[in-house]
């Protein structure tokens, strides 16, 4: 629905594109700007191979999580797969679009990581030569190190609200998506807001620095990075970042601290005798593989500390295309309004009618309907419903997939009606027009007269976001971009 044959930006354009500018050759300019094995793939049936990549990646992290095996073959192939995907996702020209945002660079990071965890061919729940290298160790806790300050540096130059304290009056009613935790805890006071601001920037720009300061206070960051995603977890939902950001935590705490989650005998047992016996595996090839993996990371941290040291530093950004060490950063300005976009359609023939009734399609968990409860989603992810929510603040004109979807809509298009909550067409004539609406959004107070009306939001039009748009006329909007042009269901055109 989303990158498909029929999808918002299709991912098969894209690399069509790519390959054209390359001069109509896949070389390795053209692998070294959009790195996936879909160039390798046959293109007549792009839903097939989105399909098949999604399935077996999705049957091989299945194995590993219920077996409790992997070795550094099968991590590998789940890193090139969702490698694959992600550099098909694309970007449009101010926003992160469907698999391009930070916390896909993060997973390939940890992704990439997690290899060296693993001995290269056995398949065993506790291989031969544990602990793992150090190296690999340190290697996860220089990516949350790099993640945590990051985010804390990002927002201390960024919007003045953190330097002043006031951020988080704003935060829970603004963020991407709102959960109902996030109602309540707008309305906390303000000293409890300010408190909340001045703990976000002691654990991200503090905090870090533990890492390095013996065992004792590197197991103190771990328990408060764990505990402040967390925290992050049940008062929004920002897709799978809190879970991802938990993993390189761990790498914090020693074997001697996390005993207790393990019952005497098994597997605990295990590990002791196979730390305390001399018949290790020798060094070898793997102490090669080691040290050659840590002067990597240190080489492509070069340019990512420079711009973690820089005024002009930028967030979730990869200085190399197969994102092995990336920067990262959240929230590094806050918007103080909620703004929604919000598609209506019309069966009259005149768009400009006043007694035209229009109707809104509701997405399945941005805001819309006033009376709908803020979803629980986390750790899933509504791509698009995270879009609309950039597009709001932004212009239509700079998100131009906003008015591919109001053609599909439009068309009723079964792919994209996937991706909505309601559609007021159904089973009925499809619409004649669609057009965006402009709304400024605000949580209803609870316990006042809106919410005992079963509001959870209030709402004011601001104006027109997209006018009136019809399938005949974006019919040029289509072929100037090489989109599929939708076909009614009805047949119509």
């Amino acid at each position: 629905q989303l990158i498909g044959e029929k999808g918002l930006l299709p991912c098969k354009l894209y690399l069509q594109n790519v390959k054209k500018y390359f001069k109509g050759k896949i070389n390795l300019d053209a692998l070294s700007y959009a790195p996936t094995i879909i160039w390798f793939l046959d293109w007549s049936d792009m839903d097939s191979i989105l399909d098949y990549i999604s399935m077996l990646g999705l049957v091989i992290s299945a194995f590993v999580l219920i077996t409790g095996c992997a070795n550094m073959v099968l991590m590998a192939v789940l890193w090139i797969l969702y490698l694959s995907l992600v550099n098909v996702g694309q970007i449009c020209k101010y926003s992160p679009f469907h698999f391009s945002a930070g916390w896909e660079s993060q997973l390939l990071e940890t992704g990439f990581l997690g290899m060296f965890l693993c001995p290269l061919w056995t398949l065993s729940r506790l291989p031969r030569s544990t602990p793992p290298s150090s190296i690999v160790i340190w290697g996860f806790r220089w990516l949350i190190f790099r993640i945590m300050l990051g985010a804390g540096l990002i927002k201390i130059r960024g919007d003045h609200c953190w330097r002043d304290l006031t951020c988080m009056n704003y935060h829970y009613e603004t963020q991407p998506v709102p959960n109902p935790i996030a109602y309540f805890m707008h309305r906390s006071p303000g000293w409890f807001h300010q408190f909340e601001t001045l703990f976000n920037h002691f654990i991200e720009l503090v905090v870090p620095f533990f890492i390095f300061m013996g065992r004792r206070m590197c197991m103190v960051h771990g328990v408060l990075q764990i505990l402040f995603q967390v925290l992050l977890i049940i008062s929004g939902n920002l897709s799978f970042l809190n879970w991802l950001t938990i993993v390189p935590s761990i790498a914090c705490f020693d074997d001697r601290s996390l005993a207790f989650l393990f019952r005497r005998g098994g597997v605990k047992e295990r590990v002791l005798q196979l730390q305390g016996s001399s018949e290790q595996p020798p060094a070898g090839l793997g102490e090669v593989v080691n040290i050659s993996f840590g002067l990597l990371i240190a080489y492509l941290s070069v340019p990512v500390i420079i711009n973690l040291l820089s005024s002009r530093q930028v967030m979730n950004t990869s200085f190399n295309p197969l994102r092995i060490v990336n920067t990262y950063g959240a929230f590094g300005s806050i918007t103080k309004e909620r703004t929604e976009v919000i598609l209506q359609g019309t069966s009259s023939p005149d768009p400009n009618d006043p007694a035209a009734v229009w109707q809104e399609f509701d997405f399945k968990c941005k805001p819309g309907d006033l009376w709908r409860r803020p979803c629980f989603i986390s750790p899933y992810h509504y791509r698009l419903d995270w879009l609309m929510w950039f597009a709001a603040f932004q212009t239509y004109e700079q998100n131009e997939w906003i008015i591919h979807l109001a053609g599909k809509l439009l068309a009723q298009e079964e792919e994209a009606l996937s991706l909505m909550a309601t559609n007021p067409f159904a089973d009925r004539d499809p619409p004649r027009w669609i057009r965006g609406e402009h709304f400024k959004y605000k949580f209803s107070q609870p316990g006042g007269a809106h919410a005992a009306k079963g509001k959870w939001w209030i709402r004011k039009r601001i104006g027109p976001y997209f006018p009136p748009v019809n399938l005949q006329g974006l019919r040029k909007f289509y072929e100037d971009r090489n989109w599929p042009y939708p076909v009614r269901t009805d047949g119509g055109k």
